[in-house]
């Protein structure tokens, strides 16, 4: 878990630990907070700083018993809670320190409000597919690639690679062609952004997984996808976080569409009428377009051959490597309409 303080287990104290101890822990490993935990390694407590002080005003003193401050039934959370979830219940309740307790209530991990509103700093790779021609954007896209049509004053590849900056992640891969020396003149090599850009040229339309063939230097840890006209407000981070917690080969984020019917329904069974059903919606998930896959992934790639990123999952799961969803509940727009661009210019907060 990336985003769980790593110097925890330096804030662990038995039940049967005195006060003091607990003073002499908060003043060495200065995180405010013990852990406090049962004969058994479950949670006991917590005890802050705060809590000695009120029990040194019942009348304690340095050499009471632990247990007579802790703090029984904090709030803790499950390895698996998004790092944006984690933080709306921190703010919630005023807290600044979280443990993270597994199935068995046992301690394996702590998030601190620090660590948490400061990005930790990602090695792992981003690619963004910025190499299509846009056709259905016409005119929009004659003199300009879609990634680069403006939203809110900035491109739209812009929008994209802020949101993973905002995240830790520095290192950028951008396939492009069509009008692909537009996009270089603007990013060049990111570091007038902070951050390290590189290109993949494709010489003709390769698809939505295609370019990936042509990644010279193969890389050694898992690494994100995502078309470059998906504006969305996912945490680039906890679909990597996830991906990995998965053991997956291939994760796909997934979006939530729903249609509903224009007219009423009528279900039948032969001629008889068995009912009627009012304008119905319909509810179903489909490709956002943002992906984390494994290095292993790209073995199911052919140099310079057309493909779509379904395709390679359904390769991936035929042999029989794990692909896995990542269902999304954060807002999301696929930019390939002027219809939808449109509403980009409207909704979309630069």
């Amino acid at each position: 878990m990336n985003t769980v303080d790593q110097n925890w287990r330096r804030a662990l104290l038995p039940i049967t630990a005195t006060v003091q101890q607990a003073v002499r822990n908060l003043d060495q490993v200065a995180i405010k907070i013990v852990l406090v935990e049962s004969a058994s390694g479950k949670l006991e407590g917590t005890v802050s700083d705060g809590d000695i002080r009120r029990g040194l005003l019942r009348g304690l003193d340095l050499g009471s018993p632990l247990s007579a401050v802790v703090h029984h039934n904090p709030l803790v959370v499950p390895p698996d809670m998004p790092r944006d979830t984690v933080m709306k219940l921190m703010v919630a309740n005023k807290i600044q320190q979280v443990p993270v307790v597994d199935e068995h209530g046992k301690v394996v991990g702590l998030h601190l409000w620090d660590q948490l509103t400061t990005p930790q700093l990602r090695s792992n790779t981003v690619v963004v597919m910025a190499g299509g021609k846009g056709t259905r954007m016409m005119p929009h896209t004659a003199n300009c690639p879609k990634p680069m049509l403006p939203v809110h004053g900035k491109p739209m590849l812009q929008h994209i690679i802020e949101r993973a900056m905002s995240y830790g992640f520095t290192k950028f891969l951008i396939a492009i062609n069509y009008l692909g020396n537009l996009i270089e003149c603007h990013f060049r090599d990111g570091s007038s952004f902070g951050i390290h850009i590189g290109y993949i040229r494709e010489k003709s339309a390769l698809g939505t997984a295609g370019a990936l063939s042509l990644i010279k230097d193969r890389f050694d840890e898992p690494f994100l996808v995502t078309n470059g006209d998906v504006l969305s407000d996912i945490n680039y981070g906890a679909l990597l976080d996830f991906h990995i917690r998965q053991q997956a080969v291939a994760t796909m984020a997934i979006g939530s569409y729903e249609w509903q019917h224009p007219f009423g329904v009528v279900r039948t069974r032969g001629v008889e009428i068995i009912g009627f059903e009012e304008k119905p919606l319909f509810r179903s998930h489909v490709n956002a377009g943002v992906y984390a896959l494994d290095p292993v992934a790209l073995d199911q790639l052919e140099p310079n051959e057309n493909c779509d990123m379904p395709l390679l999952f359904e390769r991936l799961r035929t042999k029989g490597d794990r692909t896995v969803a990542y269902p999304m509940h954060e807002p999301w727009l696929d930019v390939g309409r002027p219809s939808d661009y449109q509403t980009a210019q409207m909704d979309r907060n630069g």
